[in-house]
């Protein structure tokens, strides 16, 4: 029997052609001479236009942990760079994946492996908990599946804790505040391609 945490995690981007550093070269269109790596100011989290030096085919989605960033490809070599939250690092899986569903204000349950962890903290929403203001999936959330696996249990999703962006924080999922994902769940279809990076192949955000 296939464990789902290990066919995940041996599901990575290295057979996609392309290498990390270069699709972080990249320039802020508004502001080309800006670093990109630049820290945004407190809870300002726009997404920005970026020109990548090396283009990628566009209406994918690339995660970069190291840098917070989740990268929508548009035509013409150019980007949108929205800042997220992402997994705590031994909860964190990469890999491919492509969008199998979409939900407004989500409903949200916990997965058996969450509460067996946490308990305490999760046990109580066993059976579930509605979408709402206070729902962990926020406004918007985007379900990542596999071919041989199906849903994955991970998301791109909102949340209105901006102070968690940036970090490392989730059970494996990347979040955006809530406008932000608002903004890209409307470009982003069914069956969109979806990467998640593996983690330490760039220098840490501070």
């Amino acid at each position: 029997m296939i464990d789902r945490r290990r066919f995940l995690t041996t599901s990575l981007l290295g057979a996609g052609g392309f290498a990390l550093p270069t699709l972080l070269s990249a320039q802020d269109v508004a502001n080309p001479d800006a670093p990109i790596e630049d820290v945004p100011p407190p809870f300002d989290f726009t997404p920005k236009l970026v020109r990548l030096d090396n283009p990628m085919p566009p209406g994918e989605i690339h995660v970069v942990p190291d840098v917070y960033s989740l990268y929508w490809t548009l035509p013409n070599g150019e980007a949108l760079r929205y800042y997220v939250g992402v997994g705590r690092d031994a909860l964190y899986i990469s890999g491919t994946f492509n969008i199998g569903a979409k939900k407004e204000w989500p409903s949200w349950t916990p997965t058996k492996d969450m509460i067996e962890r946490e308990p305490d903290h999760y046990a109580k929403y066993a059976d579930g908990m509605p979408g709402g203001p206070d729902n962990p999936l926020g406004a918007r959330a985007l379900y990542l599946f596999q071919p041989e696996v199906g849903d994955t249990f991970l998301r791109i999703h909102g949340t209105n804790k901006p102070d968690t962006i940036r970090t490392d924080v989730s059970n494996g999922c990347a979040r955006l505040v809530n406008d932000q994902a608002i903004d890209l769940y409307d470009r982003v279809p069914i069956g969109t391609t979806v990467y998640l990076y593996e983690k330490g192949l760039l220098p840490r955000a501070t």
